[in-house]
This record gives C-alpha cells, sequence and structure tokens, in this order.
C-alpha cells in the first residue's frame, strides 16, 4: 500500500470512529440500502444454489455406481447358487441394465460439467459477485470520505479561520467528494437492479437442462427396469402389490431361525 494509500485508510477509520461516537453525520441512502438488501439476498441464493447442485450432481454419480456394485452383488449371490435359474437370468439382466444406466449418466455428468449446465452456471454467477462487492466498498469508502468533508466543511463555517484560503478548500474537498460519491452510488443502485432482473433468463435455460435430465434419466431407467421385469414371474408383480412378498420373506426367516446354527441357544 503506498502512503497516500495508507493516509486514506487511516483517515477513514478515523471517521468510522468518529461516527460510532455521534462526532460526524452519518449518511443513510435508504435506496441504496434497499437495493444492497436485495443483491446481499440474491448473492446468498446463488451460493447455496451451487453448493447444492454439486451436491445434486455428486449424488446422481453416487447414486448409480453404488446401483452398480449393488447389481454386482446380487449377480454373485445368485449366480453362485444356480446360473440357469430365473433369478440369476434376472439378477444379470439387472446388472447390465444398472451398468448401462451408470455409465449413461456419468457421460451425461461430465457432457454437461464442460459445458452449460445446472452446477457450472451459478458457479459462472458467483464469479461475478467479488466484482461487485468491490465495487460497493469503494462506495463505501467515497461516502467516509464525503462525510468527512462535509463535517469539515461544516465545522470552518461555523468558527471561521483567519486563514482565507481554508473555507475555499474545504467547500472544493466537499463537492468533489460528494461528485464521487454520488457517481458511484448512483451507478449501484442503477445498476444492482438489472443485474438482479437478468437472473432469470440467466437460470432458465441451466432449470430446464436439469429437468430434461432428470426426465431422461427416469425415463431410461423404467425402460431398463421393465425389461428386468420379464425375467420374474407373472405373479411376482402381484404378489408384492398385495404385500404377500414381505410374508414369503418372513417366511424364509423363520425357517432360518429354525436352524441349529441361528437358533438363540
Amino acid at each position: 500500500m503506498s502512503w497516500t494509500g495508507f493516509k486514506k485508510s487511516l483517515n477513514r477509520a478515523g471517521t468510522t470512529v468518529l461516527q460510532k461516537t455521534g462526532q460526524i453525520e452519518r449518511t443513510i441512502d435508504r435506496e441504496f440500502a434497499d437495493e444492497e438488501s436485495k443483491y446481499r439476498a440474491f448473492e446468498k441464493e446463488c451460493q447455496a444454489l451451487q453448493r447444492d447442485a454439486k451436491q445434486y450432481q455428486d449424488a446422481m454419480r453416487s447414486m448409480t455406481t453404488t446401483q452398480a456394485r449393488l447389481a454386482e452383488t446380487i449377480e454373485t449371490f445368485y449366480g453362485a447358487a444356480d446360473r440357469t435359474s430365473d433369478g440369476a437370468m434376472a439378477s444379470h439382466a439387472f446388472k447390465s441394465a444398472v451398468e448401462e444406466l451408470d455409465g449413461g449418466i456419468q457421460r451425461e455428468l461430465a457432457r454437461r460439467s464442460l459445458s452449460y449446465n445446472h452446477h457450472g452456471t451459478p458457479r459462472k454467477m458467483n464469479a461475478y459477485f467479488p466484482v461487485v462487492n468491490e465495487h460497493i466498498a469503494k462506495r463505501n469508502k467515497k461516502l467516509l470520505d464525503f462525510d468527512a468533508a462535509r463535517s469539515k466543511l461544516r465545522k470552518t463555517i461555523e468558527k471561521p479561520s483567519e486563514d482565507p484560503t481554508k473555507l475555499p478548500k474545504a467547500q472544493q474537498e466537499h463537492d468533489e467528494t460528494k461528485e464521487v460519491f454520488e457517481l458511484m452510488n448512483d451507478q449501484l443502485i442503477s445498476e444492482l437492479p438489472q443485474l438482479l432482473d437478468l437472473r432469470i433468463p440467466y437460470f432458465d435455460p441451466s432449470f430446464e437442462a436439469m429437468i430434461r435430465m432428470q426426465c431422461k434419466f427416469a425415463e431410461e431407467g423404467y425402460e431398463k427396469m421393465s425389461a428386468v421385469q420379464r425375467y420374474f414371474a407373472d405373479n411376482v408383480r402381484d404378489d408384492y402389490a398385495a404385500g404377500q412378498l414381505d410374508a414369503q420373506v418372513e417366511a424364509v426367516l423363520q425357517e432360518m431361525r429354525e436352524l441349529s446354527i441361528c437358533g438363540a441357544n
């Protein structure tokens, strides 16, 4: 930091302290405060959206990968018993189906991660916030300069100095700091609402892409799982709907409990 910058920072820190003690009047701009509040809410929502979008993609990848491992284990169980049974054939078909689903969703997520996707979209939007925040920080610094110059001018007017150049200098400093502050302040008041208005057309394509991907995943999953169902007996679906499959499982568990090695004693 240069010596000039250091002196400015020191003066602004002093102005802040004097404002807190009520010795220098603080400018309150309700219009800017309202626009900044809306912007801060938008910033917070975008950051949360980026985190949630990443968690969503990670969950999709994890779900299909875990399902593929589950299918492999199920096939091992059935294959060890009887590779020619209906269950073994169904488990093999299930494994093939989920592997195709897993490969498809991984490719789709990778493709969208490299292009336009619901995870990259908020990330790109969030990249603008540090730039906007820097403008707001500069505006706040210029406000401190203006408040300090205004206080200095008022004191000079209330207690005239014998130095005839002191009042014109204070007036000039006041006018210059006011002009700089109002320029930055007006720009933010004008452009912050414009930034927020652009969020809907910006996120619309990404939101639609996410819905399309979910529909594609659901449709392909239903199609492939329906193909696996043909390996089961016709009565299995009816037994499942009637809640009889749970009873069948409980009956098998009872047979296990009757084995000596599974008994309580």
